[in-house]
């Protein structure tokens, strides 16, 4: 019988799908993962299913919408009787670990009961709390604090190699959870290691932050160089799987749990609806993902747990509300959506459809952001044709030229909404604009 695959998860913090060469930047900040998308699985067009931290991995924990599991803001911890994927790994013989930021739990140090499951634990509810840069304090399995050398994306590429090397014998499952290229909270800056933030000052910007501003221009160097040193620990991981013949044995996801727009959209970094905000760079290599193929369907991080089930070879829970991607990659894909599904919080209760062209959003109005998960009635407020419009600057919807394209869209994000578990919603369409289309100005907050 042949071995189980060892998973390994590694995962960024608001990282945009954009610091990757393969999307166009010409920085050469992600030689390695780059790499590693072509000659495994790269799914080109990967959108978190909530742009905010905590409700997005709880979704990659549980393959449940976060609606459905209650924890649609941060500071919702995750219900104990929620299985996670920890459970699932761990009823197919798998041994578990989890390394770095949580973000599930309502306590810190995380005691056992909110661990999800996993068996092996060095991690922080919240990491940028607990920690700095160049200041890596984690807690153990006994809730003692642990400080780690070296910049924080080394130090905790460290302790998952250690883990590694400790765990041949079994099939394993590691997550691996970085909080760069998230801001430092109590600095609100991008603290890259010493020297890397002058690599990229005056540097490449994508158009909408070129366009838009934001705190790009401030932010923007310090965030490649967070960017740059994860692809270096991401080539270090790598390196040793290879090293200790792992490499054909293990599958390895790379993805984040939304982007980044640097306040060009709201008064912060994502809850939007923009590609910025919810469009991540993933790959996945190893058995059963290797000979540089790609997935160009909109594939959701919702997909992604039972995706490495699937390859892993452990039976999908039917309550998980995502699909694995392998029959894409077996060429049956008649099925597949053809449109990612966004719930958005705290900035505002709304939700998003993404086709390929097509990008559409509601507001609900009159409701608390943060205390309320969903609503009964939605108006429309955004409508980009992602053709002719891909950084979404010009916003078409209430334009009577574009009405059909709306009602369309209409239709796909409430029957969406319907298979998410949530109530069937009244969406009222956007007032009438039979004048030009609203361009965005340089500062303007667009929702």
């Amino acid at each position: 019988m042949a071995k189980q695959p060892n998973v390994i998860v590694f995962f960024t913090d608001q990282q945009r799908w954009d610091t990757s060469g393969l999307h166009g930047n010409p920085m050469g900040l992600m030689p390695n993962f780059d790499r590693e998308a072509l000659r495994g699985t790269h799914l080109t067009h990967s959108f978190t299913c909530q742009p905010v931290c905590g409700p997005a991995r709880s979704c990659l924990q549980t393959g449940l919408y976060a609606t459905t599991t209650g924890c649609f803001v941060n500071g919702v911890h995750l219900p104990e009787n929620v299985p996670t994927l920890a459970h699932s790994f761990k009823e197919a013989g798998y041994e578990t670990g989890y390394i770095g930021k949580w973000h599930l739990a309502p306590e810190e140090p995380v005691t056992e009961k909110y661990r999800g499951g996993y068996e092996y634990w060095l991690a922080s509810n919240v990491l940028e709390f607990s920690s700095d840069a160049y200041n890596a304090v984690m807690y153990n399995n006994d809730n003692e604090p642990v400080k780690l050398p070296g910049y924080r994306v080394d130090a905790i590429t460290d302790a998952a190699i250690r883990y590694i090397d400790g765990h041949q014998d079994n099939p394993f499952y590691l997550f691996l959870s970085y909080l760069e290229p998230h801001h430092q909270n109590h600095l609100d800056d991008y603290p890259a290691p010493d020297g890397y933030r002058e690599r990229y000052t005056g540097g490449w910007l994508p158009p909408d932050l070129a366009a838009l501003g934001g705190s790009a221009y401030q932010h923007v160097p310090g965030y490649y160089g967070m960017v740059k040193r994860l692809d270096e620990a991401f080539g270090r991981l790598m390196d040793a799987l290879k090293s200790l013949g792992l490499q054909d044995d293990t599958i390895v996801l790379f993805t984040s749990d939304h982007g980044c727009h640097f306040k060009t959209r709201n008064a912060e970094y994502k809850r939007s609806l923009h590609d910025a905000s919810i469009r991540v760079p993933t790959m996945i290599t190893g058995p059963g993902f290797s000979g540089g193929r790609q997935v160009r369907e909109l594939v959701s991080l919702i997909d992604l747990p039972p995706t490495l089930l699937d390859a892993a070879g452990i039976p999908v829970p039917e309550r998980m509300q995502g699909r694995s991607i392998m029959p894409l990659l077996a060429g049956r894909n008649s099925s597949w959506p053809e449109e990612a599904f966004i719930q958005i919080s705290e900035t505002e209760v709304g939700r998003a459809v993404r086709t390929q062209r097509w990008k559409y959003g509601v507001t609900a109005l009159g409701k608390n952001p943060v205390a309320d998960s969903a609503s009964d009635c939605y108006t429309e407020t955004s409508l980009f044709d992602l053709q002719s419009d891909p950084y979404e600057m010009t916003n078409l919807i209430g334009m009577e030229s574009h009405a059909a394209v709306a009602e369309t869209m209409r239709i796909r994000l409430i029957r969406r909404m319907a298979e998410a578990g949530e109530a069937v919603p009244v969406i009222l369409p956007a007032a009438a604009k039979p004048g030009g289309q609203r361009k965005v100005a340089p500062g303007e907050a667009l929702q």
